[in-house]
């Protein structure tokens, strides 16, 4: 029994001229790729397609490398920020050479989700990649024009896409109702595409929910039941549409209309499901489905087998809405969920974590990768289990650690090191005190050098064995003198 395929993925072009009402974009997309396509690489080795969603940037460039024989790599910029992934993966991808085919096309879609701060490591390293990449590299984007993306406007082919106008959204959908054999009117037509505000995607998801409900498409339906794509939809909407939808469709509307991406949406169902549902076997059937939903997830995200997201419309949605049998929908209020309040929580943590591991990396001469795997744990042991906390106030001073760096080893014995940390300090003030500090140093390296074999200039601390080579020395000197 084949599954029957979400229309957006169906429906979508499979040529070139099967995109609509973007023939500015072709004009400049084209001539760029077929340099590619003859051996050519252009002065900018790739290109930038920005506009609002849903107007076929993706179609296109998948149309693009379908007609022109290349294999085409899909990867979401969201989930490769880090400079390591971007180099490991995107520029691995960007030396390869294929199989078959004349190239590889390198798509990276919602490039602008890169943050300013957080992931500037990142958009350096793709800069980088760019200027050595044997591929085209194509990127999508709603708003190029983000600060943080000035560095990449400068160095790639910008490519505006532009709205859809109501006609061509309207032509479209009598198409898929030809092939489909459906009865629509052309009113209602026109009604989905201006409710949708120019997104394909939007309109296409409407015409598939009425036309699987009922059967046809006319316009005292849709107006009854197409609310459009608004951009100001609320997440507890989506819920109560899941959790009280009487039929099918509507379930799986809600999913598929929401503004929320499908992993947030996951985590809200995954902890607010069990506050609706009181009924163990309504909660075996409901978690049931959210397990399926996010193993085909995953399946769809890494693997690339996007045909899969109609499992997880369908198990979200109606998997969810339907595996209440028993009871009824509780009146309890939605609760935000506990793993994405612990992901904002622990931000700080991860970036507290971070700089330490830059600062230990200097001294101690290791990657960070060896110092939060290795080092770091060995501290915490310190900090958190030595009887004597001069022992890690010691430490803490002598590699300059600030307060959130010792309260991450610490944790609850943080003010007690901090306080005798502060006693240290006091106890040897000016200059006196820094020059008995370095004195100590010298006669027994503190805290981790000494637990690591440094010394006080960070080499090999001095030991029995330092003094071997001097003495053979002077043996070779004496036996010299009395030959």
């Amino acid at each position: 029994m084949t599954r029957r395929l979400p229309w957006v993925i169906k429906y979508r072009p499979k040529r070139i001229d099967e995109v609509v009402n973007q023939d500015k974009a072709k004009q400049a997309l084209i001539p760029w790729i077929e340099a590619w396509a003859s051996g050519r690489k252009p002065a900018k080795r790739a290109a930038l397609l920005y506009g609002p969603p849903g107007v076929g940037k993706t179609s296109l460039v998948e149309a693009i490398a379908k007609e022109y024989g290349f294999q085409l790599v899909e990867l979401n910029a969201s989930d490769y920020r880090r400079d390591v992934d971007i180099k490991r993966i995107v520029g691995s991808a960007a030396r390869k050479r294929p199989l078959y085919g004349r190239g590889l096309i390198i798509l990276l879609d919602e490039i602008d989700g890169i943050a300013p701060r957080e992931d500037a490591g990142g958009l350096r390293a793709l800069l980088e990649v760019i200027k050595e990449t044997e591929n085209p590299i194509v990127m999508t984007a709603n708003d190029p024009w983000k600060e943080q993306l000035r560095p990449l406007r400068d160095a790639v082919l910008l490519v505006e896409f532009r709205q859809l106008a109501t006609g061509h959204i309207v032509r479209l959908l009598e198409r898929i109702c030809k092939a489909e054999r459906l009865y629509c009117e052309k009113d209602a037509l026109k009604y989905i595409a201006e409710k949708s505000m120019g997104d394909v995607r939007a309109a296409i998801n409407d015409l598939e929910a009425v036309a699987e409900g009922y059967g046809k498409v006319t316009l005292s339906l849709v107006k009854a039941l197409v609310r459009g794509r608004d951009k100001s939809i609320d997440l507890w909407r989506t819920l109560n549409s899941i959790y009280y939808a009487k039929y099918a469709w509507q379930a799986k509307k809600a999913v598929t209309s929401s503004e929320e991406d499908y992993e947030t949406l996951l985590a809200w169902l995954n902890d607010n499901t069990h506050r609706k549902y009181k009924e163990p076997e309504d909660l075996y059937r409901a978690y049931d489905a959210l397990s399926r939903a996010s193993l085909f997830l995953a399946r769809a995200k890494y693997r690339g087998h996007w045909s899969m997201l109609s499992y997880v419309f369908d198990l979200m949605g109606p998997g969810v809405a339907f595996a209440r049998v028993k009871g009824q929908v509780a009146r309890e209020r939605f609760s935000y969920p506990e793993r994405i309040k612990l992901m904002a929580q622990l931000r700080q943590v991860r970036e507290t974590r971070e700089a330490l591991a830059g600062k230990l990396a200097e001294r101690i001469l290791a990657s960070r990768a060896t110092i939060k795997r290795e080092v770091i744990p060995f501290l915490t042991a310190i900090f958190r289990n030595s009887q004597d906390p001069t022992v890690p106030a010691r430490i803490a001073l002598g590699y300059n650690m600030t307060r959130e760096e010792v309260k991450l080893l610490a944790g609850a014995r943080a003010e007690e090191i901090l306080k005798a940390a502060e006693r240290i300090r006091k106890a040897r003030p000016g200059e006196e005190g820094e020059k008995a500090v370095r004195e100590e140093r010298q006669a027994k390296p503190a805290g981790l050098d000494a637990f690591l074999g440094l010394g006080s200039r960070g080499g090999i601390a001095p030991g029995k064995g330092a003094s071997r080579p001097q003495r053979s020395t002077r043996r070779r000197g004496r036996r010299r003198g009395s030959s």
